[in-house]
């Protein structure tokens, strides 16, 4: 029992687990990327008959030590190289790890899938076995030598494997676990065999490599790695802050080709190139406007009151008809005195045909009139579009907090917001194209159709208390309009041209490139 007290014992116990574990790493590693391969119900069995088998391999050379130490003497020389049964084996070893290395590492970045049109294919459960064997060959060897090398009590050899060997069974499903959710690290780790593979040919041929450069590399490349994986996590960290369905609407779009003006055509790789010439700028914009409607409120997309066609019923019969001849709409609020005392919405030709025989609106519930469908600016499109649904094609005013009218809503409105503009008869386009990057707009263009026209993403801006072209100016300005006002941004210029009632009427808006362009010719 004197060994109990023996500190020279525990200390070189100690010191030899850490050397086995360190080891057995590589081992670990290797047989982790082999064991991918098998199905996910094999794959446990595969692992812990490969580290079985390790510390089989390892107990049984430790117990013909003496046979061990004659592996040193030289067999047969080839000129100045002399080989012997040691060296016969680590060079064998380590052509099969650069070998399978290789292959690995070529299977991973040139990105070979191995499947079949109906399910994933295997690797047989005896090819891996066999592969597990032969590497438990060669890193069982050098581990023994160690052990050899650094105590001379046979039991403490034995003690320090198995110990180490439960500890790498214990670390090997979360490790194996982690280093196949992490490609980065499965690349890192077939990097780490070949350059063992590298050392072990270079020890079969004379060659010493300290293994203090070996283990300062890897170190070295853990924590370029690790602070790597700390930047992945921080990044996906940061992007999950951004909604779901706005990260799902991007992807969608740059699959689709969507860029940004400012974007050079250099950084676009060959195949979005490809989906560019596959995909219209119309389709993407169109894509674009589904995928944005259930963030816009119906204030984005309605009829301002601005352009509202309605009848007043305090008019003349006359003035009220040559209206209703004039309108191209087929429903129209119908108000007394003012746009915010609706007194219902009529179609066009009842009333008409009710005014022509001298007859009068009829006001009651159930008469000439439906009852107007109101909801309030700040309701999604996507409420609008149920309410629409409902409504039998009906339209519906939009009000304030107030209580006043601010517009109405028509599913002309909500095509408009996912495909342009569709005019009326007494309407030209918001957007007019002058000429190569220049345009005039209304000041109630709405922006989201501007900002897909213009290439940009400085228009739109989550939560701001605006829609229109006005009221993104009348922003940035920070005053009330005047004629000849300017506003620079993103290679933009915006000029207004045209003031109704305080209200920005038209604006020019032309690209600076554009501008410098005709400075030069």
């Amino acid at each position: 029992m004197e060994w109990l007290f023996d500190p020279t014992i525990w200390v070189g116990l100690l010191t030899l687990i850490l050397l086995e574990i360190v080891l057995g790493i590589d081992n670990l590693i290797f047989i982790a990327i082999l064991a991918e391969k098998l199905p996910p119900h094999q794959r446990d069995k595969a692992r812990m008959i490969g580290l079985s088998l390790a510390m089989g391999m390892r107990l049984g050379l430790l117990t013909i030590v003496s046979w061990l130490v004659t592996l040193t003497t030289p067999l047969f020389a080839l000129g100045s190289f002399s080989f012997s049964g040691r060296d016969l084996i680590l060079l064998l070893g380590g052509v099969f790890l650069l070998f399978k290395a290789t292959v690995e590492l070529h299977e991973r970045v040139e990105g070979v899938v191995h499947t079949q049109s109906q399910s994933k294919v295997y690797a047989s459960f005896a090819s891996v076995v066999a592969q597990i064997v032969v590497l438990d060959a060669v890193f069982s060897l050098d581990a023994v030598i160690t052990a050899v090398g650094m105590v001379d009590q046979l039991w403490v050899m034995m003690a320090a494997v198995v110990i180490s060997i439960g500890i790498m069974i214990l670390a090997s499903k979360p490790l194996t676990r982690f280093v196949n959710a992490h490609p980065t690290v499965v690349v890192l780790c077939l990097s780490f065999l070949l350059m063992i593979g590298l050392s072990l040919v270079a020890e079969g041929l004379g060659f010493h490599i300290p293994k203090g450069y070996l283990y300062a590399a890897i170190g070295f490349s853990i924590i370029i790695e690790s602070l790597n994986q700390f930047a992945h996590r921080n990044s996906v960290k940061q992007e999950a802050r951004v909604p779901f369905r706005e990260r799902t609407a991007e992807s969608v779009l740059r699959l689709l080709g969507n860029r940004k003006r400012a974007e050079p055509a250099a950084d676009l790789a060959d195949g979005l190139s490809a989906q560019e010439t596959a995909f219209a700028v119309e389709e993407r914009n169109m894509v674009s406007g589904v995928l944005a409607l259930a963030d816009r409120s119906i204030r984005s997309i309605m009829t301002p009151r601005s352009e509202m066609s309605w009848v007043n019923l305090e008019q003349d019969t006359a003035a009220i008809l040559q209206q209703l001849h004039d309108t191209p709409h087929s429903l129209l609020p119908v108000c007394r005195g003012e746009l915010d005392n609706v007194i219902g919405i009529g179609r066009t030709k009842d009333l008409l045909g009710v005014l022509i025989q001298g007859g009068t609106v009829d006001e009651s519930p159930d008469g000439l009139l439906r009852q107007p469908i109101i909801l309030p600016e700040t309701a999604g499109v996507l409420r609008a579009m149920e309410t629409l649904k409902r409504a039998r094609g009906q339209l519906v005013l939009v009000a304030d907090e107030y209580g006043s009218v601010q517009g109405l809503l028509t599913p002309i409105d909500i095509l408009e917001a996912i495909a342009g503009e569709f005019p009326d008869e007494d309407e030209q386009p918001a957007i007019r194209a002058l000429g190569p990057g220049l345009w005039e707009a209304d000041g109630s263009a709405d922006l989201h159709l501007l900002e897909q026209l213009l290439e940009t993403d400085t228009l739109v801006v989550a939560g701001a208390g605006y829609a229109s072209l006005a009221g993104f100016l009348v922003e940035h300005l920070e005053t009330l309009p005047e004629v000849g006002q300017s506003l620079e941004l993103d290679g933009v210029r915006y000029d207004i041209l045209a003031i109704e009632n305080r209200r920005i009427a038209t604006v020019s808006i032309r690209r600076l490139d554009t501008i410098a362009a005709e400075g030069d010719g």
